[in-house]
């Protein structure tokens, strides 16, 4: 009855702030129901004397939540399938190059490039940081997520092989930002693990390839087995069956849950779409993969705005969370620049196409959920803040500029 009760508080205040947002704020779904939930999360801060029930509440609600569980093992998994069904593969094989370069190396050159500018700023703010502190948070925030971004990105009629490029990067990288993230957190909390280049080699490729090949196969007999029935409730049936068994078995043979996900949606949204299923049944299982993507974002960007809530003395850390923008930003122009002039694509990157993917990177949820993985330390307090300021800044600022800077730099598609 607990989880029903949460649950329920928070589709209540989803639905409601996204009539707020569509009736007066015309903003983006998921950006303006962060922000109402902002809004309403400094306002009970400032009147926390008026109403200390009202604000305790809220806060019990939330702690009584694990945000990394409920993203990383619930909804991230739901996300990655609802985006992956909907990416035409061959326009993914067409760009494979620069989505496999910036989903693994980029992520790499940030994460190394925070790590190093950090651990020279943080002397300079007053603070004393390990250098593998600084390197965590460089793999924590590296993951872009741009779930915001991409229909701001349908709008300003961007090119089909950038918007390409930015979903490919978006969902393949999660998966590769974690195993990052594993790897450096045990190293930081004094695990014992062999640190080798082809011991960190075996662990990615296990990872990547192990979610790869299960993400296949569930989605190839998740197609034949629709193909033998066509009835559309029990196709969504299946589809459900394959994010949620799916994922418990990745969890249990230690694979990349996040990888299998895009796998399995990748397989269904194509070879079973064009071999298994009727107009109808894809005209519903669209729609109902649309409608969990919207409902589930809701919840997600409501929970970000919320957390203001729960995060102690997070305005006593606004000078480094505004360096932190800084260097995150830097970093990431770093992590495509860099592959763009070293690695031979078939088509060289201009300068538009390069500003757009470096603004146009997002950071979001998966950020804080591994910001908040961590266990009780002295640098988690001020690790989790940054993050908060990187991907609010990153949310909403790149979010609701994105469009108008790629109208302005990048040619109008046909």
């Amino acid at each position: 009855m607990e989880l029903y009760y949460s649950f329920s508080v928070l589709i209540v205040l989803a639905s409601f702030f996204a009539y707020l947002n569509i009736r007066y704020l015309k903003l983006p779904s998921t950006i303006g129901v962060m922000l109402i939930a902002m809004a309403v999360s400094v306002m009970l801060v400032i009147t926390g004397n008026i109403f200390p029930k009202t604000l305790g509440h809220l806060s019990g609600l939330l702690n009584d939540v694990d945000f990394t569980e409920v993203l990383m093992g619930a909804m991230l998994n739901f996300l990655l399938f609802a985006g992956a069904i909907h990416i035409h593969l061959a326009d993914l094989r067409e760009q494979r190059l620069p989505v496999v370069v910036f989903s693994t190396v980029s992520v790499v050159i940030s994460t190394l490039a925070v790590g190093a500018i950090f651990y020279r700023v943080f002397p300079v703010l007053g603070l004393q940081v390990p250098f593998i502190y600084c390197l965590l948070f460089g793999a924590l925030i590296s993951p872009t997520d741009p779930i915001a971004v991409l229909g701001i990105l349908k709008q300003a009629k961007v090119p089909k092989a950038l918007e390409t490029k930015v979903a490919g990067e978006s969902l393949f990288n999660d998966g590769v930002a974690v195993v990052v993230f594993a790897v450096i957190l045990q190293l930081a909390q004094g695990s014992e693990i062999e640190l080798s280049v082809a011991n960190v080699s075996w662990l990615l490729v296990k990872e990547a390839l192990g979610g790869f090949l299960l993400g296949s196969l569930l989605g190839i007999g998740a197609s034949n087995a629709m193909r033998k029935i066509d009835d559309y409730k029990v196709s969504v049936l299946i589809t459900l069956s394959v994010v949620m068994g799916g994922y418990l078995i990745a969890q249990a043979i230690h694979i990349s849950g996040p990888l299998t996900m895009v796998a399995a949606g990748l397989v269904i949204g194509n070879y079973g779409k064009n071999t298994a299923m009727s107009e109808v049944t894809k005209d519903y299982l669209n729609k109902f993969w649309e409608l969990i993507d919207e409902i589930l974002n809701a919840i997600l960007f409501l929970f970000i705005g919320f957390e203001l809530l729960i995060i102690p003395n997070i305005w006593s850390y606004w000078l480094v969370g505004l360096a932190g923008i800084a260097v995150v930003l830097f970093s990431r122009f770093l992590s495509i620049w860099i592959p763009a002039k070293l690695v031979p694509f078939k088509s060289k990157f201009d300068s538009g196409t390069i500003k757009i993917l470096v603004w146009g990177g997002l950071r979001g949820g998966v950020s804080i959920a591994l910001a908040l993985s961590m266990d009780e330390g002295p640098y988690k307090g001020l690790l989790i803040s940054i993050t908060y300021f990187v991907v609010v800044f990153s949310i909403v600022v790149q979010g609701l500029t994105i469009g108008r800077l790629a109208s302005r730099v990048l040619p109008k598609a046909d």
